[in-house]
């Protein structure tokens, strides 16, 4: 199944993090907080603006990005939990 996103939605797949810490401490599930970052799959076309016009997307499809905690809405799709964000839900884009 594929999906489509409208106007300034996103559709991420979230980045799970690491099961360990670096001292070697097995994080358990029931400690773990979901992790606020994610990679973008598919972008819509964009804002629509008051004055009719669209402003394109500042993120796209490939980019790792940082999201509010508790944005967007959780979707399943084929198995695997995907959200669907406004941009205005994404906090950045990280680079490396």
């Amino acid at each position: 199944m594929r999906i489509r996103p409208l106007q300034d939605r996103v559709l991420v797949s979230r980045i799970e993090e690491q099961q360990k810490t670096a001292g070697g401490i097995i994080i358990p599930d029931t400690a773990k907080e979901k992790p606020a970052e994610g990679k973008v799959l598919a972008v819509g076309g964009g804002k629509l603006l008051e004055d009719g016009s669209v402003r394109k997307p500042d993120v796209k499809a490939g980019d790792r990005v940082l999201f509010s905690k508790y944005g967007g809405t959780e979707v399943n799709l084929d198995g695997e939990d995907m959200l669907i964000l406004r941009e205005d839900d994404i906090l950045g884009v990280v680079q490396k």
